[in-house]
């Protein structure tokens, strides 16, 4: 039983918080080699790049956020397998399971609908808490062809520009002048465009990362945490055939014991069945329950007019 328990175990997403964190400092490490590039090009539009690095640092903080919240998660679920659970602070994701187990003195077990509804439940909170995340990446890709549409439009008005200021009659020199002043408005709208774009994407392949190692933390946290309601399920085909009758019951029984692999499909299939089966008893055993009904309707009739009849056949007698 220990070993049982044992490999029921949550595992802690430690392992992904420490992926996150070198990941980070890698990127930081970069950031560091090239700051007089990055510099640079932070430079050629301030507002918009530092826009997106402020939603970089919003995403970054939500995705670490993300992988911290199940630390509590997991603590309470060991705990409530070593039977303590007072030791650990309660659950918020998994509020509504830790209501329903109760207590581990209590050995409650619970039924396969109600199974399903919990993991359903808390898969659909998993993934609601991933979507701000998954908003924030695309909205870095965004930004970035917003200020690559932005320079587009700086560099197209300087252009036209520089030709209109060209058709004046000059000669070479006043000419070739205009131009070489003119060309630096083209090239700064360049600039705001190439280097947003460099921000938005860079910063949406961080997000992207941070993003998919918090995913899996929460795909391994979910299935463990469905092996473990598991246990205390019960058995899907016990419970669909208690309402059967017991011959039927017990050949149901020794049909799915027959089987040797004891796979989960067969137990499903053996569980869809008996409630099928099921639904028609009990409906067989509702129109059995109306003729009955019926019957004595018709007999209290039948007594009814035999006493209207003896009552007429007294009154003519009398007469």
């Amino acid at each position: 039983m220990a070993s049982e328990n044992e490999t029921r175990r949550l595992s802690a997403p430690g392992i992904y918080l420490v992926r996150i964190i070198v990941f980070l400092l890698l990127i930081g490490f970069v950031a560091l080699i090239l700051y007089r590039q990055i510099q640079t090009a932070f430079m050629a539009n301030p507002g918009l790049n530092g826009l997106i690095i402020g939603v970089l640092c919003i995403g970054i903080v939500l995705a670490i956020r993300q992988v911290w919240r199940l630390i509590p998660e997991v603590r309470w679920v060991n705990t409530y397998q070593a039977g303590d659970t007072e030791a650990a602070r309660a659950p918020v994701l998994l509020a509504p399971m830790a209501k329903l187990l109760g207590d581990k003195q209590q050995h409650k077990t619970i039924s396969t609908m109600t199974l399903r509804a919990i993991l359903d439940s808390i898969g659909s909170r998993l993934d609601e808490s991933r979507e701000i995340a998954r908003y924030l990446t695309g909205l870095l890709v965004f930004l970035g062809l917003l200020g690559t549409f932005w320079g587009l439009l700086e560099t197209v008005g300087s252009i036209s520009n520089v030709i209109k200021s060209m058709q004046g009659g000059n000669d070479a020199g006043i000419m070739f002048d205009e131009l070489k002043n003119g060309l630096s408005a083209p090239i700064a709208g360049m600039s705001i465009s190439f280097t947003s774009s460099l921000f938005g994407l860079a910063g949406s392949l961080v997000l992207g990362f941070l993003d998919l190692q918090a995913g899996q933390a929460q795909n391994r946290f979910y299935n463990e945490l469905e092996d473990f309601l598991s246990a205390n399920a019960t058995d899907p085909g016990v419970e669909a055939m208690a309402g059967l009758p017991p011959d039927l019951a017990a050949a149901l029984t020794k049909l799915s014991a027959g089987d040797p692999a004891g796979s989960r499909a067969s137990t499903a299939a053996m569980a869809n069945l008996a409630e099928g089966i099921q639904g028609l008893v009990k409906h067989m055993r509702g129109e059995q329950q109306m003729i009955r009904d019926w019957v004595e309707a018709q007999a209290a009739q039948q007594r009814e007019i035999s006493k209207l009849l003896e009552r007429i056949a007294s009154e003519a007698e009398r007469r």
